[in-house]
């Protein structure tokens, strides 16, 4: 008898030891108000569980890039959200978040576990030409720029 597959989620990707997994909430209650307007309406009830990574590793690393957050989704391991300014002069800050996360996690994720995608979404005005040379960094780096809002099409 086959068991059923548990959906994705943050909470079954972490370890039992993790310090972090008491802090995962249901659905997109771990993100902030303000920041619920960068997923799209017709999206936020799809979402497993999440988890402010921004203030989970906020302690003893007030100067070191954090990303803002890992949610679970039925259609990936894990997805990382980072809503950020989107300046061209960002890019390396945003990179820098994701490097920092990857090397944070280590130790809370069980083997086999891993972020499928990582999406940075404008906190505010944004002008990168498409096919340009910062979406070609951002996409070596392993990170989609999604516009103004996580959208369906994001996440498949």
């Amino acid at each position: 008898m086959r068991r059923a597959s548990r959906p994705a989620s943050v909470r079954n990707a972490l370890t039992d030891r993790s310090a972090i997994k008491a802090l995962v909430r249901d659905g997109l209650g771990a993100v902030k108000d303000k920041d619920k307007q960068f997923i799209d309406p017709s999206i936020r009830t799809q979402f497993v569980d999440s988890i402010d990574t921004d203030e989970a590793f906020r302690v003893g690393r007030d100067q070191e890039p954090r990303w803002d957050y890992l949610l679970g989704h039925p259609s990936a391991t894990l997805i990382a959200v980072e809503p950020h300014s989107a300046k061209t002069d960002e890019i390396q800050a945003v990179i820098n978040k994701k490097k920092a996360l990857e090397h944070q996690l280590i130790g809370h994720l069980k083997d086999g576990a891993h972020i499928s995608k990582w999406l940075w979404v404008a906190s505010g005005k944004f002008c990168f030409p498409p096919g340009s040379k910062y979406q070609f960094r951002l996409s070596q780096a392993g990170i989609s720029f999604v516009g103004s809002r996580v959208m369906a099409k994001h996440l498949a």
